[in-house]
């Protein structure tokens, strides 16, 4: 990789993981969704934000390394070995930095890693979600949003509640005050991913984002419930605040 003029000295680098293998949604990364692909929505709320100063896709696939491209992204070409359903995230953001450094970039501060499955952030979230690690506030951060619901595991095949006794039912309004990580953003200091190999480190924080903007495509039927909300205006990504 040639790391272009102003990539090399990136405060805040964005990285995209966008594999080309998918079971859920053929070609997902590339699915259309209001009249783009779905990895270009992601690249773009990168590009918008304020505090990102370069964006790398990391894919296997070269035709997502071409959309990429075409929508402004640099890209990093992932080895095979770390591009199968068992491959870790981290694993792709930690290879996008080796393969920066070894053409000569210094580490950025900072990395914003981005999921290509969550097309619904709003103009400001990626900025909002970095600004604890940038002020040094926090070492990482991770978007989620208020989850109240009710949780049963099963202990020999029998329904067992989690979080709540049914006994003393608390109102929704009274339940305590829980997040749910919604996989749109996290936030983390390039040397805490560097040691620890986890986007989640040191002190962390929590960017909230409304359950409306919190859905993740992982099945047909959220493309279609995205492209719904994206048919009635609300394309979070281009709105103001």
């Amino acid at each position: 990789m040639d790391v272009p003029q102003g990539y090399s000295n990136a405060r805040c680098l964005a990285i995209i993981p966008a594999r080309g293998g998918s079971k859920g949604v053929p070609r997902k990364n590339l699915a259309s969704l209001g009249g783009r692909a779905l990895i270009e929505h992601s690249i773009g709320h990168a590009i918008d934000a304020t505090c990102v100063d370069a964006v790398i896709v990391t894919t296997d696939d070269a035709e997502i390394a071409s959309v990429s491209r075409a929508a402004g992204a640099e890209v990093v070409t992932r080895p095979a070995e770390l591009s199968g359903d068992l491959a870790s995230s981290e694993s792709a953001l930690i290879h996008a930095l080796d393969v920066r450094a070894q053409a000569g970039a210094a580490d950025p501060e900072s990395v914003v890693f981005l999921q290509a499955t969550s097309p619904l952030r709003d103009r400001g979230d990626i900025d909002r979600a970095a600004a604890p690690v940038l002020s040094g506030e926090a070492d990482s951060v991770f978007s989620a949003c208020a989850f109240d619901g009710l949780i049963w595991d099963f202990e020999d095949g029998r329904p067992t509640p989690i979080n709540y006794d049914p006994l003393q039912r608390q109102m929704r309004q009274r339940m305590p005050d829980r997040v749910l990580e919604n996989g749109s953003i996290y936030v983390v200091r390039t040397s805490v991913l560097r040691e620890t190999g986890c986007r989640l480190g040191g002190r962390v924080a929590v960017h909230r984002m409304p359950r409306e903007r919190s859905l993740q495509i992982d099945d047909p039927g959220d493309l279609a419930l995205c492209e719904a909300m994206l048919a009635v205006g609300s394309q979070p990504g281009r709105d103001a605040a």
